[in-house]
C-alpha cells in the first residue's frame, strides 16, 4: 500500500469518545488474543475509565484505547488495542494522540501530570515516537512514563 492509501485509510477513521460498548471491547480484546475478561470485568473496566476513545471505520470498531487513574496526579494509557488487520494505518497513533490530549486537558495548569503506560515487548519504539520515555533509565526504574507540564 502506498503512502496516499495509508492517509486515505486514516482519514476514513472516526474517533468517538466514551462510546465503546462492552461487546465491542470484548471483541477487540479477543481479536488481538488478549486474556479473556468476564462481562462484569469489562463493564467495570469501561465504567471506571476516565475516558475511552474508539476508532471506527464504516461504523465498525477497529481500535480503542482508554485512560485510567486519578485524573490529577497520574493517568495511565490502558488497552490500546488495534487488531492486526487495522495496524500500520496510523490508527494507533490517532487514538494515542487523542488520549494524550484528553490527559493534557485533565492536568491542572502549572502542575505536572504523569502519563504512564506498560507496553508489550517490542512496541517501545511506537510509544517513544509519541514522547514516552523507555525505562529503566539512570533515575527511573522499569516502565514507561511521559510528563505533561507547562512549556
Amino acid at each position: 500500500m502506498n503512502e496516499q492509501s495509508y492517509e486515505e485509510a486514516r482519514e476514513a477513521v472516526t474517533l468517538k469518545d466514551n462510546a465503546i460498548t462492552v461487546d465491542e471491547y470484548l471483541k477487540l480484546r479477543e481479536r488481538v488474543g488478549w486474556k479473556k475478561l468476564s462481562r462484569r470485568q469489562a463493564e467495570t473496566a469501561l465504567a471506571n475509565s476516565l475516558v475511552t476513545v474508539g476508532a471506527y471505520l464504516a461504523d465498525q470498531p477497529i481500535g480503542m484505547g482508554r485512560l485510567v487513574g486519578d485524573g490529577c496526579v497520574i493517568v495511565y494509557v490502558q488497552d490500546l488495542i488495534i487488531p492486526p488487520q487495522a495496524q500500520h494505518f496510523g490508527v494507533g497513533s490517532v487514538i494515542l494522540k487523542r488520549l494524550i490530549s484528553c490527559a493534557e486537558q485533565m492536568r491542572e495548569p502549572g502542575t505536572e501530570l504523569m502519563l504512564d503506560l506498560m507496553c508489550a515487548k517490542g512496541r517501545e519504539s511506537f510509544y517513544e515516537q509519541h514522547g514516552f520515555i523507555a525505562r529503566p533509565t539512570d533515575a527511573l526504574g522499569p516502565g514507561m512514563i511521559q510528563y505533561l507540564r507547562d512549556r
